[in-house]
């Protein structure tokens, strides 16, 4: 599947281009990072591609690289922002895995306090 470089009507590409504001983290020529608008954690960012990727569906060979590049510095992005303890990173897919915008990004969450779980764990 072709993937177009910026979409007219995607918050994340306005966001790219400079349309819309956010408070970066990081940013380099593939990958911007940038503090979520209604952080769930004390940090709380958005790791997102500069290419216009609906989802990780819709992810192609050529995107691998890219991904692993987001994924691989999730840590050095958590740890800018103050999370130095551990970090939790989620990509949430499609409507059943309740991606709200459809523009890849991974939540990168953490803070100074553990998480609570994601799964119940019988003790």
């Amino acid at each position: 599947m072709e993937q177009a470089v910026m979409t007219q009507d995607c918050i994340f590409c306005k966001i790219v281009s400079g349309e819309v504001p956010s408070d970066k983290v990081h940013e380099d020529d593939e990958i911007l990072v940038f503090k979520d608008i209604h952080p769930q954690t004390p940090v709380h960012l958005l790791v997102i591609p500069k290419k216009h990727i609906s989802s990780l569906a819709d992810i192609t060979e050529e995107d691998y690289g890219l991904l692993g590049r987001m994924m691989g510095r999730a840590h050095l992005f958590a740890t800018k922002a103050g999370s130095i303890n551990g970090f939790r990173t989620i990509v949430n897919t499609g409507e059943v895995g309740r991606q709200d915008v459809y523009h890849l990004h991974i939540h990168v969450l953490g803070g100074d306090a553990p998480l609570p779980p994601m799964v119940y764990r019988n003790s």
